[in-house]
């Protein structure tokens, strides 16, 4: 290892590179590109990946949601076109046929599906809101983030029919006063009273409620607005080692089988498969990540090649250097490890070029993406990978500076004495 810290070493390399510049720098940029596109592409395919899972960090990964609609063909004596209707019954069964539910969440709102927004008034301030009949359950399945001062609805609630309600960060700003804390006030939900336990936290991306909605008790929805044992529709969470996929298509199965729809009938129910979305973003984001690789080793591989090329030349053009050297008593060993060297210097220099390029890129790509309304957060790559991508460089870069310097040890002094 001393000749890494012998000044006539580098001298002798600075020396090399320097009679050589264009083909050098050419060669350079070989190995510089590659690197530059693994950096570039696998971070944006990060980025891609933490903004996915920032805007899902609320939101069960393997959820899905049903709801009923009308049948479009006629069994067991039904017609054509018949309405269905989810009953709270459906959920036990639900439960009992698919053993990969972990939890089933009846939903009921007032402001979607057809039906109205619900009146909220609070002294002379009256507005118009998005009103869900919910379960504690729920939360399992989209976290609600609610301030320090306040819960969220509780098994209590339900079984005691509450007239409580969590609202929203836009809900207390118009109807309380700034500064007012609205935890044990009371608001008129369509003119009967209901006290506020909690504030819920709006955040972008996280389910599909926004940040004036209401949430009321399920047991209480239904004495409010007579509606039953109805239910609009199921929100589903599976276990994360399920197929999502195919709990979707056994909670339809199952509910045309308690609900007499003809097993082929595929517009009896709707759903949508918020997990098999997910899945489909990670694969991609991964594809993208594993082409990166494969992209920017073959790139580095064929800049390596030409850096080796280079050196071949090099040892040509340098075979009456080497013979004297040689001659005056260089051992094969000391010029194998100086060509090795060059080698390795090339490679990391361009390997160190191209990582900074890449990471300017992406820090432009990361202030570009902070104000769109696009799920993008931090493109970055990970300090071991990078690392690892600097490793495999010089590894290779050793590798190929074996052939030249092989070629360099070959070379007979009194040969090389000879060279015009």
């Amino acid at each position: 290892m001393k000749f890494l810290f012998d000044r006539n070493t580098w001298q002798e390399i600075y020396g090399s590179i320097r009679k050589n510049k264009v083909r050098t720098i050419i060669t350079v940029i070989g190995v510089t590109w590659g690197i530059f596109i693994y950096i570039a592409l696998s971070g944006a395919a990060k980025g891609m990946d933490n903004g996915f899972e920032e805007a899902f960090e609320t939101v069960a990964i393997n959820s899905m949601f049903a709801w009923a609609q009308n049948t479009s063909m006629p069994y067991a004596g039904f017609k054509t076109g018949r309405p269905i209707q989810l009953k709270l019954g459906d959920v036990q069964v639900l439960k009992n046929r698919i053993p990969e539910i972990e939890t089933i969440a009846p939903r009921n709102v007032r402001g979607f599906f057809g039906t109205p927004q619900a009146n909220i008034s609070r002294g002379g301030t009256t507005g118009n809101y998005t009103v869900y009949g919910d379960f504690p359950d729920f939360t399992k399945i989209s976290t609600k983030k609610i301030y320090d001062n306040g819960r969220f609805l509780n098994d209590e609630d339900i079984e005691q029919a509450r007239k409580v309600c969590v609202i929203g960060e836009r809900t207390q700003k118009e109807l309380f006063e700034k500064g007012e804390n609205p935890i044990g006030g009371y608001i008129r939900i369509d003119k009967v009273y209901f006290q506020v336990v909690g504030v819920h936290k709006f955040v972008p991306g996280g389910g599909f409620e926004g940040d004036g909605d209401i949430f009321i008790p399920f047991t209480t929805y239904r004495k409010l607005y007579n509606t039953g044992d109805d239910v609009m529709w199921f929100s589903i969470a599976a276990f994360n080692d399920a197929d999502v996929i195919q709990v979707e298509k056994d909670v339809k199965a199952v509910l045309k089988n308690i609900h007499k729809v003809h097993p082929d009938d595929e517009r009896a129910f709707g759903s949508f498969n918020l997990g098999e979305i997910f899945n489909r973003i990670i694969g991609f984001s991964k594809g993208i990540t594993f082409l990166s690789l494969i992209v920017g080793i073959a790139t580095i591989l064929a800049g390596v090649i030409g850096i080796g090329n280079i050196l071949l030349i090099s040892v040509k053009e340098r075979t009456k250097e080497l013979g004297v050297r040689r001659a005056l008593g260089a051992t094969p060993r000391e010029v194998r490890n100086q060509i090795i060297m060059e080698s390795v210097v090339l490679t990391l220099i361009a390997g160190i070029i191209g990582i900074i390029l890449g990471a300017l890129v992406l820090a432009g790509i990361d202030g570009a993406t902070q104000d769109i309304d696009f799920p993008y957060n931090n493109p970055t790559v990970p300090i071991p990978l990078v690392l690892a991508a600097l490793a495999i460089m010089v590894i290779l870069g050793t590798l190929i500076g074996l052939i030249p310097a092989q070629r360099a040890v070959s070379i007979k002094p009194i040969d090389a004495l000879r060279e015009e």
